[in-house]
């Protein structure tokens, strides 16, 4: 986090911490004034039965002091209500107040750190793309090496193509403008075409299919392509280049389920539910070494709940993860 950011959240902290324990201050000097108020009243009560004592019996008296004592218990116990009614609206006001400007923050540095992620993922590719069209151009290259660069430049503007389509999806279902053409389609073969792309882009993996045939679902195949990328993405970059990734897709009798297994590191228990939040990535932008938006999971969440589904991700023994979304039919 920048700077300027830090040194913003400390004042505004400070800010709040001075103002909540002036309000409790002025809370408790209201209640401190009127008790005095209440004490001297009750004397000067007192002191106006004393002036009439010689024209009044003991019994009216003691009456009369009675009454005063009553009436100053009675406002104590009123002054002590609403103080304790007040202060528990203050606490409560507080804690809603910070709660949420503390979720305003996380979202401004979520926000920041995907603005951060974005720019590099954008200018990589671009980059990349550039120097090798400008060999291309200088030098008269053997086909063997012109073949490899126009290989690597279309990989690179597939990635961009990529990331360029999560970022306008991931807008388009959040401001809900994006119209789904839903209709039966072979999610097992639409499976098997996305898993032969990514055997093209990545030659030194290797992809297992354990996939059922003849699995029908209805949805939207661009939205579902992309969730389908997007794990099978997330796999490949989270796993060593030696280990296998394995795709299974299963019919049972209520449901569609379908699983990306990888062997990489594996997701740490207080961090699986927060992955599927919007910008959402674990550890430091500045730090991180694996490229992302955030944006991935979420997008596979939203999309799984867009066609009666939902995605879950558990541990893969010996090591790494799991993710399974079930489509209900």
């Amino acid at each position: 986090m920048p700077d300027a950011s830090r040194r913003t959240i400390r004042h505004t902290t400070y800010i709040y911490w001075m103002l909540l324990i002036y309000i409790i201050a002025a809370l408790a000097w209201w209640f401190i004034s009127l008790e005095k108020q209440n004490t001297r009243i009750a004397e000067l009560q007192f002191q106006s039965i004393n002036i009439e004592k010689d024209s009044l019996s003991n019994a009216q008296l003691e009456d009369k002091s009675i009454i005063i004592n009553k009436e100053t218990k009675k406002n104590t116990r009123k002054y002590i209500a609403e103080g304790i009614t007040f202060l528990i609206l203050i606490l409560i006001g507080a804690v809603f107040v910070f709660r949420s400007i503390s979720r305003q923050l996380k979202l401004q540095q979520q926000q920041q750190n995907f603005m951060m992620a974005v720019t590099h993922e954008l200018k990589t590719p671009i980059s990349v793309a550039r120097l090798n069209l400008e060999t291309l151009q200088k030098y008269n290259l053997e086909e063997e090496k012109k073949q490899k660069l126009i290989r690597t430049t279309l990989d690179e503007t597939s990635r961009l193509d990529f990331l360029t389509n999560n970022i306008l999806i991931a807008a388009q279902l959040e401001s809900n403008n994006f119209k789904s053409s839903k209709e039966e389609l072979d999610i097992g073969a639409l499976l098997k075409d996305c898993i032969q792309q990514f055997r093209n882009r990545f030659t030194d993996r290797v992809f297992i299919e354990e996939i059922e045939t003849d699995v029908d679902l209805k949805g939207d195949s661009l939205l579902l392509q992309m969730l389908i990328n997007n794990l099978l993405e997330n796999a490949t970059k989270y796993s060593p280049k030696q280990t296998t990734i394995t795709t299974c897709l299963k019919k049972n009798k209520s449901s569609v389920d379908l699983q990306i297994i990888d062997q990489g590191t594996g997701i740490p228990d207080d961090e699986k539910d927060k992955i599927f939040t919007k910008f959402y990535r674990i550890g430091s932008e500045t730090t991180r070494k694996t490229k992302g938006t955030g944006l991935g999971l979420y997008l596979c969440r939203k999309i799984a709940r867009d066609h009666n589904g939902d995605i879950l991700m558990t541990n893969n023994a010996p090591k790494g993860s799991i993710f399974t979304v079930t489509f209900k039919i």
